[in-house]
């Protein structure tokens, strides 16, 4: 049985780190039950809080009602799209941070928020 708990575990771990979706709980279920279908959504929830805890994976907050997860922890930000709730990986700037004080930051979390290119042509508005 433990076998199996890992083979769960490292799948669930690896479609995450493969998919640049930065899906929630339940896409990333569906995604991974594809592959494993004696996996439950409570194990998918149960390796996500260890996944976090573990600093393996980050959580983006919630995305239209839904908590977002990313399996790419280098150095990036975000883009997320208020309507479609699409969110891309954007480069990150390099920001001057005043007043550290020989302070060390050890994690940043950056997203900006707007409307996507398909977003905007949908509603008539220009990029």
């Amino acid at each position: 049985m433990e076998a199996k708990q890992f083979r769960k575990r490292n799948a669930i771990l690896a479609c995450l780190q493969g998919t640049t979706a930065h899906p929630g709980a339940e896409t990333l279920y569906a995604m991974v039950k594809a592959e494993n279908p004696d996996i439950s959504l409570a194990t998918v929830y149960r390796n996500l809080t260890r996944f976090k805890e573990q600093g393996l994976i980050v959580s983006l907050g919630t995305v239209n009602g839904v908590e977002r997860f990313d399996g790419n922890i280098s150095r990036h930000a975000h883009f997320i799209c208020r309507r479609c709730g699409r969110v891309g990986d954007l480069a990150m700037p390099d920001l001057p941070v005043p007043g550290l004080n020989g302070a060390r930051i050890e994690n940043c979390s950056l997203s900006y928020t707007g409307l996507c290119r398909n977003c905007l042509r949908e509603g008539g508005e220009e990029a």
